[in-house]
């Protein structure tokens, strides 16, 4: 089944393989470990159908010999796009680069219902009719703003403690309560026939996209599911500016410097927040947990999660309220170096 949501996490590593030639035993060929380093930063990749996340995260990780890596947002493995994924200090900011909004790409394939709501599940509704374009962007207005949707049974979520995906598995019936998400854009943007329809989503955290699928389905009086889908967005990160796996794979052949090359600054998760610059001293007392006050008649006026920068480098993510900064990230002042600006393609 297609799980791209944020809840889901298809993150158990592949069981290892044995080398050509090796018996399975204690006498398999052992290959030798490689160095890791601190390396710090996002890398914005393409993921190409057919990996999961987690082993996308492993190529990164070992492409750069890194010692920290993680990602904002699994792709199921049929699901293609943006996966960013964050090395060392940059994990720290993945919260603000998740509650961002993200943009889908996907086809809705009418004529019949999945128990999983995409291709690789079973059907259990048909029908024959098929909704007309005019109809179909009618419909896809009441999905607008904020609203409830009521999750696949093939989730991630849990009940009593258990995920409803392995209770769906297993034979139960799963019930799970329509919860609230909020869905800011929806537009149909291509029809390549009768029984497809491509339409584009740009929603906040939680949004299913094959919950979408299913219940415009119904609204048109047919059934439907999601046969495709493509993510091309994240919060700050876009489509245009991804790398793909071989492309990056040739990078490391080139060597550091080329590799690098494709490397986004820390603070480039952080854009949406308001930019605050402090001074030595107050970096320091923000380092060592402390709040500092905003003095001054020209102090900033702050409300809300701030992005904290000492002589050109992040400091920390804190909190302002009242003339005073809670830290509530800090970062390795010694490897933040300079705020690198997003690069965008072209």
């Amino acid at each position: 089944m297609m799980r791209t949501e944020d809840e889901v996490r298809d993150d158990r590593p592949a069981e290892p393989q044995p080398l050509p030639g090796a018996r399975n035993d204690e006498s398999r060929v052992q290959r030798p470990r490689v160095p890791r380093r601190d390396v710090d930063g996002w890398v914005l990749l393409d993921k190409p159908s057919g990996m999961t996340s987690t082993q996308a995260v492993a190529v990164v990780k070992r492409l750069f010999a890194a010692k920290k890596a993680g990602h904002a947002g699994t792709l199921d493995p049929l699901a293609s796009g943006c996966l960013p994924i964050a090395l060392g200090e940059a994990t720290k900011t993945v919260p603000y680069v998740m509650d961002g909004r993200k943009t889908y790409r996907f086809t809705v394939r009418f004529g019949a219902e999945m128990d999983t709501d995409d291709a690789e599940g079973r059907p259990v509704a048909t029908s024959d009719l098929r909704p007309e374009d005019a109809e179909i962007r009618a419909a896809l207005a009441g999905f607008l703003g904020e609203v409830l949707q009521v999750p696949p049974a093939y989730s991630a979520l849990k009940i009593d403690g258990n995920r409803a995906y392995d209770l769906a598995r297993e034979g139960a019936v799963v019930t799970l309560e329509a919860r609230p998400v909020t869905i800011h854009r929806l537009e149909l943007v291509a029809r390549p026939d009768r029984d497809h329809a491509v339409l584009e989503a740009e929603c906040g955290k939680g949004t299913y996209v094959r919950a979408i699928a299913r219940d415009l389905g119904r609204l048109l009086g047919t059934c439907g599911h999601v046969c495709a889908l493509r993510r091309t967005a994240v919060g700050p990160f876009l489509e245009e500016n991804l790398v793909g796996v071989e492309a990056l794979s040739t990078r490391a052949e080139a060597g550091d410097a080329e590799l690098f090359e494709a490397l986004e600054g820390v603070a480039c998760a952080l854009e949406d927040l308001v930019g605050l610059s402090v001074t030595p001293s107050d970096a320091h007392r923000l380092r060592c947990g402390q709040n500092i006050i905003l003095r001054g008649r020209d102090a900033p006026i702050l409300d809300g999660h701030v992005s904290i920068t000492c002589q050109g480098a992040l400091i920390a993510i804190g909190d302002a309220a009242g003339g005073e900064v809670r830290p509530h990230r800090v970062f390795n002042w010694s490897r933040a170096g300079a705020p690198k600006p997003l690069r965008r393609a072209g």
